[in-house]
């Protein structure tokens, strides 16, 4: 599991055939989980100054690979007792994104994502998603495409300020949403309303 906080920005070394080499001041062991760009991967092997993770096929046929290169976020594994400071991220990406438009807002910057129309329904306004590993909280939704504010402290400490219209970005939707779609997802009187009023409840 992880918080959707980066840890730092990791250089890429190398990526080819399945294995990403990066370096960073984070020195993980083998066998560690680590999040790259929202990415949960397990580092297999290490050098003096390098670690080196393994993409699956279906993770490669996943995520935005054409990404993987110059700078990538990175995330260890949360540890018992961290606080939870972001929202629960399983690293698990659900699909991509393309973002849409990138606008400044005051001292804030508004950028509107698109993603396939089947996982909008894990969205709702205010509600919390994971971008490239990033937490952010989700202000506008709309049938296919969602609204984030993004304050000038986060694109400092993310490579969000390199982004640009028409990039992909891999996208987890939030758990908790996937998981009560699936519990009542045979229900026809449900409804994001009905589920909040029985959320009060606990």
């Amino acid at each position: 599991m992880f918080t959707g906080l980066i840890r730092e920005f990791a250089q890429v070394v190398d990526y080819s055939n399945s294995y990403l080499t990066l370096k960073a001041d984070y020195r993980p062991k083998i066998g560690d989980s680590i999040a790259t760009n929202g990415v949960c991967l397990t580092v297999v092997k290490l050098s003096n100054s390098t670690f080196t993770v393994e993409l699956s096929a279906e993770t490669r046929e996943t995520i935005a690979v054409e990404n993987l290169k110059k700078r990538v976020h990175i995330e260890p594994a949360m540890a018992i007792g961290d606080r939870l400071e972001g929202h629960i991220v399983q690293g698990h990406v659900d699909c991509l994104g393309i973002i849409k438009s990138i606008k400044k807002n005051q001292n804030a910057t508004d950028m509107v994502i698109s993603l396939p129309k089947e996982f909008s329904k894990f969205i709702i306004p205010k509600g919390s998603i994971a971008i490239d590993g990033v937490s952010f909280t989700l202000n506008d939704v709309k049938d296919n495409e969602f609204r984030l504010t993004i304050i000038n402290h986060t694109l400092k400490q993310t490579i969000f300020s390199e982004y640009s219209v028409g990039r992909k970005v891999n996208i987890e939707t939030d758990m908790f949403a996937r998981y009560v779609y699936h519990m009542f997802k045979e229900k026809k009187d449900i409804s994001w309303d009905s589920v909040d009023k029985i959320m009060s409840l606990y």
